[in-house]
């Protein structure tokens, strides 16, 4: 494959028939040979593929000619040509799983009562003006945030975006309740439902980062208020920004710093496990232990919903 692309993408727009949706997606893909994972529900659209650069940019042109996903916003990045396995497209009850699909309302606009989107400049020109008042909140899985985060954020113990409404309701973040909120994730999707959410439940001025991490890091690299690695759902699982991040993460076996994630060895397990080059080059370093349970699956068994 020549110059291999991956693209991320979503579109939040009422679909009458996800189904037929599904049907499309799937037979333009498969006429592309693109691989990834697709999801689809009433809310929209959200989905990774990767491929021949030629052959995503004409996904991207004829997923485009479909009225409501026509200014979408794709972000690209480069692949490996063996990023995704295959190709999944699925209908879902909601596009990112949060278990509250009857919160959410969808209009042609894209998400109903959301918070205030800001480019990469305007969270600059925020937190130049507000200072230490505005809370920066991850709204991805803990062990996302583990190798890469914004600097003194908010990182809540989730395993999976289903446990955010559970941790919102049980009162802990209540008295941020009136000071700036600056939601943010990887691409910008899961804090589309989560600063909605929190604006139900009485958070006052809630904004996020539009276009995620991703955005940010094109904009700033290592040079801004972001520190470390990004996690990726990919055959990549890191993405960097710069030659030089910082390295947040440690290694489970002897605590070196490190920002890579490998799979258990044990195929009963195959939790996600940070590990250092040295560690991962000693077979016995990615054998299962008692500390696996619960943690967070590998690729193959990740929330495939959690794509941005």
């Amino acid at each position: 494959m020549t110059d291999p692309k991956v693209i991320l993408y979503y579109a939040f727009t009422p679909l009458a028939d996800p189904e037929a949706i599904r049907l499309w997606q799937q037979t333009l893909c498969e006429s592309l040979g693109l691989r990834g994972r697709i999801l689809i529900s009433h809310h929209g659209i959200n989905g990774t593929v990767g491929g021949d650069m030629k052959s995503v940019k004409r996904y991207v042109r004829q997923t485009k000619t479909y009225p409501g996903f026509a200014t979408m916003d794709i972000k690209w990045s480069t692949g490996t040509g063996e990023d995704f396995p295959r190709l999944r497209v699925r209908v879902r009850d909601e596009i990112v799983s949060f278990g509250a699909p009857d919160d959410l309302r969808v209009d042609e606009n894209g998400v109903v009562g959301g918070g205030q989107h800001l480019q990469p400049q305007e969270l600059h020109e925020l937190v130049a003006v507000r200072g230490d008042e505005v809370v920066f909140f991850d709204g991805r899985n803990a062990f996302e945030a583990a190798i890469g985060r914004f600097k003194n954020a908010i990182v809540p113990d989730v395993e999976t975006t289903r446990d955010f409404v559970a941790e919102l309701d049980s009162g802990r973040y209540d008295e941020l309740k009136n000071r700036p909120i600056v939601t943010y994730c990887t691409g910008g999707i899961r804090c589309e439902v989560l600063s909605a959410l929190m604006r139900q439940r009485g958070f006052n001025e809630v904004y996020q980062l539009d276009g995620g991490i991703v955005r940010y890091g094109e904009a700033f690299g290592n040079r801004g208020l972001w520190e470390g690695s990004l996690y990726i759902f990919d055959e990549r699982m890191v993405q960097d920004f710069g030659s030089d991040p910082a390295v947040l993460g440690h290694c489970e076996r002897c605590q070196s710093p490190t920002n890579r994630y490998v799979n258990c060895a044990t195929l009963t397990c195959r939790a996600l496990t940070l590990l250092c080059d040295g560690c991962v080059t000693d077979t016995g370093g990615a054998v299962c232990g008692p500390h696996h349970a619960g943690a967070p699956r590998a690729k193959s068994a990740a929330p495939r919903s959690e794509l941005l």
